[in-house]
């Protein structure tokens, strides 16, 4: 049966379409939408009356959304460890608004996520309410509004602050819209695309599309489909005929034929643009724009993974929806930035952990070539442990997602796919994570026998949720997922694969995620043939990227974490789990580079130092070795080389210190013991005949002196901009000093405002709302936003005893 379906993803050639990220349409793929942002009133507190259009809000602070109430509150070692100790609470969102109400016209309102337990009003009266903090969903405001003055009130209750073991946020987070559409309009994400012929020159696309009519009459509609290539010329097109009834959705599709298909994939991210219009009379009452990129996917179980026929690994990466300092509001350049400098690394997939993320994320993957995990939720029906007093130490506590599971994870499930469906960068569906962790809550009698070799909370329990329950769950929403999108496989990432190997939970799903699970690949692959299997989670060690490359029917491995995150925290002090590729600032931590040196397809050599260790560990050579050269005089210093070259040497002060040494297989890492003395070391990566392919230098630095700052990028070009602002301690000689740790002050004069200042220490635990921060590694992050209003922008840093220094922005946001 696995086998069938592998044939089917194999046979199947899929046409994906990635919604643009504009407020044009908002990804709800109808009507003409705009940003619903500005001039909200917020207050952090519960009123049972502040739904009321009566209710008095003058003294509520005025806020733009996306907001995240949680991040501006205070550390404290009394609150869970689990959500990186910030608090969470019951909050209120109100906005006041004008409209003109139309007969012929509908309005609604888009939220791409609140967390959580939402509840929407208008004018007083009960919208809906929603529990999943971060799926997106949309409201007809149409039935309660009124001709003139408006008001939206949202009520947000996060008040069960622990039901994640990881940061989360609170309150409006992402962004919101106001749809207007005529009474007859697309359907909301009611528009796919499969290619039903795919040769060398050739392609027939088939449209599907829903349409929604409120008008009480049945009639005949025209929908006209166009495809451009990013030139805008248009390359293919197609008219078809759909009727409709009132107060129903109706589905129809059409075909369209494509010449010289250009295929999406990770190198090329090749977006077509397509554009439908629905006709009524001749005449156009709504349309979609959506970029959509084509790829075959393919997943065999003794072969792994192919993209546009293509064998490769997937070099996948977890990734949480925070960005340190500025909590879950994470504007799209923080993001692109994030996605660029792993890319950079030889990543080439991200795993969604373990909810829907924002769409903007989805859209920079289609545009940047990034394949995507898209994952639905961390729990099902009971809870999970949530560490509160440190990270799997302590009591756990017990809130959760799971009180809501059985009424709304259908729809939940349903949402994902359906606002999703459209990216290229889509290539899996995942119905969840870690549910199946031994004890934590289902038990088996497996637990009690030898085979067990993976973490679990003790043996059998009786008394615990049978396992057999994940089975007949997955088995549901695998269901679900499939009534929607077929161009996809199922996947789940298993905690306890040898429990759910007694259950019917893989063979449910498509492909079978092992997280944190190596040493089974072999026997699971000669016991379970037809399994497709992939490490859904893993540690960033060379072992367990060895175990993926060394075997053909494993198809990659996506590594906890790609970044820092907030959350999952230890004890007091830990802002969150320090597991990235990256910092909290998105800086290529020294994991990163020994990441690279196995994944990157451009040359990469790196080193870092720290004290030679003795007895057991003298052989040690740690993939976490920062880049300094800082020590005392003779002491005997370990030099550790990350590098894809063939051999590498060093040099201290052009001298050769380190003889040449062959990659080793073994451990992915070279390593010298030298004794310290200052000056400029180099590893050189080479050749057998000594050809230099790449080379790193660090120097010995002296004492901090100025300040310098470099921008990513010095013109705010639209209202939303945001400039990334690296602000580093130099010694007098103007070299990086990457152990200064000086406090450091960043003052803005101009239309523009400071969101925060990252210095990528997890440990400190001081205020991160004020404009100064003590530098970390010798540096500290500075994120600046544009803001209302003419003129250029000045941004001064400042630190006592150093020279400071400052940048100016340009404003172009005209």
């Amino acid at each position: 049966m696995i086998k069938y379906k592998m044939k089917l993803f194999c046979l199947s050639v899929v046409l994906i379409a990635g919604v643009m990220c504009t407020p044009v349409f908002a990804q709800v793929s109808f009507g003409r939408s705009e940003l619903f942002n500005e001039n909200w009133l917020f207050y952090l507190g519960d009123d049972s009356t502040a739904a009321a259009t009566t209710f008095d809000d003058s003294k509520w602070r005025q806020l733009d959304l996306p907001h995240d109430w949680s991040i501006e509150g205070k550390l404290s070692p009394s609150l869970a460890s689990c959500t990186g100790y910030l608090p969470g609470g019951v909050a209120w969102y109100r906005k006041h608004f004008n409209v003109s109400v139309s007969a012929s016209e509908k309005l609604f309102i888009y939220f791409e996520g609140i967390y959580n337990r939402s509840s929407v009003y208008l004018n007083g009266h009960l919208l809906g309410y929603r529990p999943n903090g971060y799926v997106s969903f949309m409201y007809d405001l149409t039935p309660y509004l009124v001709d003139g003055a408006n008001i939206i009130s949202v009520r947000v209750d996060h008040s069960r602050s622990a039901d994640s073991r990881w940061y989360t946020g609170s309150g409006i987070y992402r962004d919101a819209y106001l749809i207007k559409s005529s009474q007859i309009h697309l359907a909301q994400w009611g528009t796919s695309y499969e290619l039903t012929e795919l040769s060398g020159d050739k392609a027939v696309v088939a449209v599907n599309y829903s349409v929604f009519s409120e008008i009480p009459v049945k009639e005949k509609l025209e929908v006209l489909v166009s495809l451009s290539d990013p030139s805008g010329k248009q390359v293919a097109k197609g008219k078809s005929g759909i009727n409709v009834n009132s107060g129903k959705i109706s589905n129809s599709s059409l075909s369209i034929k494509l010449l010289r298909p250009h295929l999406w994939s990770i190198d090329d991210p090749y977006l077509y643009t397509v554009h439908i219009q629905l006709l009524r009379g001749g005449s156009p009452i709504d349309d979609c724009i959506i970029s959509a990129g084509l790829r075959t996917i393919q997943f065999d179980p003794d072969r792994g993974f192919f993209l546009n026929g293509k064998n490769m690994k997937l070099k996948g990466v977890c990734l949480h929806h925070d960005a340190g300092v500025l909590g879950s509001v994470v504007p799209e350049e923080v993001w692109e930035r994030r996605l660029g400098n792993l890319k950079s690394m030889g990543v080439n997939a991200i795993r969604m952990a373990h909810n829907p993320q924002a769409p903007v994320l989805y859209t920079l993957c289609d545009r940047l070539g990034l394949m995507i995990i898209d994952e639905i939720s961390d729990e099902w029906e009971f809870p999970k442990r949530k560490w509160i007093e440190g990270w799997n130490i302590g009591t756990p506590g017990f809130q959760g997602s799971y009180d809501f599971f059985e009424e709304w994870i259908e729809q939940d499930i349903t949402d994902m796919v359906l606002r999703d469906r459209n990216h290229p960068s889509v290539i899996l569906w995942s119905i969840g994570n870690e549910v199946d962790y031994p004890n934590d809550p289902y038990s088996h009698p497996v637990l009690d026998g030898s085979a067990i070799n993976q973490p679990m909370f003790g043996g059998y329990r009786p008394e615990a949720p049978d396992a057999r329950r994940i089975g007949l769950i997955a088995k549901r929403l695998a269901a679900k997922v499939r009534s929607i999108d077929t161009s996809r496989p199922v996947t789940g990432a298993l905690a306890g694969v040898v429990m759910s190997n007694e259950t019917e939970y893989p063979g449910a799903i498509d492909v079978v995620g092992y997280n944190y699970t190596e040493d089974r690949y072999d026997m699971d692959h000669e016991k379970y043939p037809g399994r497709v299997i992939y490490g859904s989670e893993t540690s960033v060690g060379y072992r367990q990227w060895k175990a993926v490359l060394d075997r053909d029917f494993i198809s990659g491995q996506f590594l906890w974490t790609g970044t820092d995150y907030l959350g999952e925290s230890g004890r007091w002090p830990s802002r969150g789990l320090y597991t990235g590729l990256l910092d909290l600032g998105s800086f290529r931590k020294p994991r990163g580079w020994f990441r690279a040196s196995l994944w990157s397809d451009n040359p990469v050599t790196y080193i870092g130092t720290y004290p030679s260790p003795a007895g057991r560990n003298a052989r040690f050579l740690s993939i976490d070795a920062w880049d300094t050269w800082n020590y005392e005089e003779g002491q005997m210093i370990k030099v550790v080389c990350y590098t894809n070259a063939p051999f590498a040497r060093l040099l201290l002060n052009e001298k050769i210190v380190g003889e040449k040494i062959a990659y080793d297989q073994e451990s992915g890492v070279i390593g010298w013991d030298i004794p310290f003395y200052p000056g400029e070391l180099t590893a050189e990566g080479c050749d057998a005949n000594g050809n230099i392919q790449s080379r790193y230098t660090i120097q010995t630095t002296g004492r901090p002196y100025a300040l310098r700052v470099s921008a990513d990028k010095t013109v705010f070009t639209h209202e939303r901009s945001v400039v990334h602002l690296t602000v580093e301690i130099l010694d007098e000689a103007g070299r990086v000093v990457n152990l200064g740790d000086n406090d450091i002050t960043c003052t803005v004069a101009g239309p523009a405002r400071l969101l925060g200042l990252e210095a990528s220490d997890n440990t400190d635990m001081t205020n991160y709302s004020d404009n100064h921060q003590r530098a970390f590694r010798g540096r500290v992050l500075a994120y600046i936003a544009a803001a209302r209003g003419p003129g250029d922008v000045t941004v001064r840093f400042s630190s006592p005893l150093l020279k400071g220094t400052e940048i100016v922005i340009k404003n172009d946001t005209k």
